[in-house]
């Protein structure tokens, strides 16, 4: 697979640019983004999370999939 860059977004606009090159398939990469979320919301902090987005994009900046940060929050309390 070609180089792909992730994009992490708030409402307010991307905070944080990351591009991977070692990923053998979409299967792999969109594993590796769920997990790259939850290193995020994982620890103890207080950001609130709610309208996060990670953006997985392709070489020539087609968007190829997207996870909403509130997908891997689970039920609030």
């Amino acid at each position: 697979m070609a180089r792909v860059y992730l994009h992490y977004a708030t409402p307010r606009g991307v905070v944080f640019n990351q591009s991977l090159t070692k990923v053998n398939n979409l299967t792999e990469l969109r594993a590796y983004a769920e997990q790259s979320v939850q290193s995020f919301i994982g620890g103890p902090n207080l950001v609130d999370w709610r309208h996060w987005v990670l953006h997985v994009r392709d070489d020539l900046g087609l968007e190829l999939f997207a996870v909403p940060f509130a997908s891997l929050l689970g039920e609030p309390h």
